[in-house]
């Protein structure tokens, strides 16, 4: 049995749910210093670390003046993709173009009668940096990255778009995602991975421009490298394994329900499915789905072990408490298999997105529906939220007082300054004042 079914009432239930519970966990700390060295030695060293690290653990043979994709390889790109794929990349950004632009903010002000502007004025960053990994040496490569990360960045109107992505050994990068990024006005590209990638999108190079954002998944050293970097700019969220909850009724479908799981499972062997149920035999019946599936799968070994490690199924007495359940774990991906989904919908607090009814798969939403498919893990959807066109902007207040208003409030301003001890602040409006 790949998963055994607990009910939440049992002590082993209930310490599985405890575990859920409490499953935030910070950057891995075994590769702590070796990033904060590989930080070091980019920041002093510039392209020479850059290109030290990628012949190391990526290109042997990859030279200084092939960092950056040049105008011969975007150009090749184009012939080494079918028109299938052309097909398919217009409409997913299409999707994703038309449902981010209803993120985009505007600045707004507010006047009063004595002379007072005060407002708000949003603005892009001036520059972004998006890591796309390299999708098991290039032979997966992860198009959707470039499209969730670069899509809502030049919606907020961010003027330059980098991308960085580590090259094959043979010094190459993915036509697939050298044609996405071209696709959405991206050209800025470098053959750079890992944390020295990270590194130099935080400090520069001579060839890799410094960003103020950086956004984009990795392995556990761009987890970390983006973790060292982030005060000094933003980065989209610390991001865990990859997760799903399925709430099911008696309405679900078991095979849906596992193929579901088995399409979380298979991204990692940490990735976590959770199938939270009122019905006993849907449970029974998904075991049976789940053990038929498993076979005709490419990563059958990736998805066995997350589901035999961390695969969760638990019974509970009713939906009222498979909700309650799904509020307090606060998923990534939210599920509702269930018989009336836009009904329960209005109780659910914590997700980072909401897939509902039994025709809506979560690869729907990592690819082809619109909404972003990065998303907060570990319970972050409590208080964090999908990247979106926001990330790449910034908001500066806008205040403007006339004489007559500084008059009105000067004796309150005074009042807090000297309550505050800062004498100055109460003197700058009184000089003011004096005549």
């Amino acid at each position: 049995m790949l998963i055994k079914p607990l009910r939440t009432t049992s002590p082993e239930g209930e310490k599985c749910l405890q575990a859920l519970l409490s499953r935030f966990q910070p950057a891995e700390n075994s590769c702590r210093d070796l990033v904060a060295d590989i930080i070091a030695q980019v920041k002093s060293r510039g392209d020479e670390a850059v290109l030290e690290y990628s012949r190391k653990f990526d290109a042997p043979e990859l030279r200084l003046d092939g960092l950056q994709v040049s105008v011969a390889e975007l150009q090749e790109a184009y012939e080494l993709v079918d028109d299938d794929f052309l097909e398919t990349l217009a409409k997913a950004i299409e999707r994703i173009q038309l449902f981010h632009e209803r993120e985009m903010e505007d600045s707004w002000m507010q006047t009063r009668e004595n002379g007072t502007i005060v407002g708000r004025m949003v603005r892009p960053v001036d520059a972004a940096g998006l890591y796309v990994p390299g999708g098991q040496g290039g032979s997966t490569p992860l198009v959707s990255s470039v499209l969730m990360n670069g899509i809502p960045a030049g919606i907020a109107g961010v003027v330059r778009r980098v991308m960085l992505t580590p090259p094959n050994k043979e010094g190459k990068v993915s036509p697939h995602l050298l044609v996405a990024a071209q696709e959405i006005g991206i050209v800025d590209i470098f053959k750079a991975g890992s944390a020295w990638g990270i590194a130099a999108l935080a400090h520069g190079t001579d060839q890799i421009p410094a960003v103020d954002v950086i956004v984009g998944p990795g392995n556990q050293f761009v987890t970390e490298a983006k973790s060292q970097v982030s005060g000094m700019l933003r980065i989209d969220m610390i991001a865990g394994p990859s997760e799903v909850l399925i709430v099911a009724d008696s309405s679900a479908v078991a095979s849906y329900v596992a193929a579901d799981m088995l399409a979380q499972a298979e991204h990692d062997p940490m990735a976590l499915a959770v199938l939270v149920t009122t019905e006993e035999q849907l449970a029974t019946d998904v075991l049976v789905e789940l053990d038929r599936q498993l076979q005709g799968l490419s990563r059958s070994a990736i998805a066995e072990k997350s589901l035999r490690d961390r695969g969760v199924i638990l019974l509970v007495a009713d939906l009222e408490e498979a909700i309650s359940i799904a509020n307090d774990i606060a998923i990534e991906h939210l599920e509702l298999m269930i018989n009336d989904p836009w009904g329960v919908l209005p109780q659910i607090r914590h997700a980072g997105a909401i897939f509902l009814g039994p025709y809506t798969p979560e690869a729907a939403g990592d690819y082809l529906a619109g909404p972003n498919h990065v998303l907060p893990t570990m319970g972050t959807a409590r208080f964090s939220s999908a990247l979106g066109v926001e990330t790449f902007l910034k908001k500066s207040s806008i205040i403007s007082y006339s004489e007559q208003a500084l008059r009105e409030d000067g004796d309150h301003i005074r009042l807090l300054a000297n309550l505050e001890g800062l004498t100055a602040h109460a003197a700058s409006v009184t000089e003011r004042l004096r005549k």
